[in-house]
């Protein structure tokens, strides 16, 4: 009798683990990239974190991808909205996993390549909606603790800087990389993304109550 009343107290433990997994996951991404091109490929730096799939990391980039990509599509969350955006956010993960991106400095960008990077505008819109729509949900017949409403500012501090990164990165591209070239030494939209994802993985180490749970 105890084992069948702790069954749920276990299934909603492992979906809290199964969260903070996700969102380590997604922030270690950029500096597990960088530090492993650093001892395992000619140079540590690339103009963006695609770039890595031509690198000795395909493997940990593609790997990664797929694995919070699966999360995703069995996240069920709390409601069908929260499926919804997570079978979206899943799909477009394993998009971006998929479609290969062309090396850098190819003149003219593939099929394969606008794919991959739809994919990837697709899968960080969807997290956005987790940020402002989905986590800061609050049951309205229980009233929300101080703690719920801070986890809600910084799910929605995440999901603002997630919208200024993915309008930053085609501003860089298309206008201020001509304007200052000087930029492109210091791979802005790498760090772009890293900001990106470091805010991602905030939001769903937050959800997954690694910090700032009600006690």
């Amino acid at each position: 009798m105890a084992a069948a009343n702790d069954q749920p107290d276990n299934m909603i433990i492992s979906f809290i683990m199964l969260r903070r997994f996700t969102g380590v996951t997604g922030a270690l991404l950029p500096v597990v990239l960088l530090l492993g091109c650093c001892v395992y490929c000619q140079q540590c730096r690339y103009p963006s974190i695609s770039a890595y799939y031509h690198t000795a990391m395909r493997d940990i980039f593609v790997g990664t991808l797929f694995a919070i990509a699966i999360f995703l599509l069995f996240y069920k969350g709390y409601h069908s909205g929260d499926h919804r955006v997570s079978i979206w956010a899943g799909i477009s993960a394993l998009c971006v996993a998929l479609f290969e991106t062309d090396p850098p400095g190819t003149p003219v960008a593939s099929l394969s390549d606008i794919l991959h990077y739809i994919s990837a505008v697709s899968f960080f819109l969807a997290l956005i909606v987790f940020c402002f729509f989905l986590f800061t949900k609050t049951n309205p017949a229980v009233s929300p603790t101080g703690r719920k409403l801070l986890r809600n500012r910084i799910y929605r501090i995440c999901g603002f800087i997630m919208v200024a990164c993915l309008l930053a990165i085609p501003l860089y591209s298309f206008w201020l990389k001509n304007l200052w070239p000087g930029l492109t030494a210091a791979n802005p939209v790498f760090w772009l993304e890293t900001v990106l994802l470091w805010a991602f993985g905030v939001s769903w180490m937050v959800k997954g109550e690694m910090v700032l749970a009600d006690t």
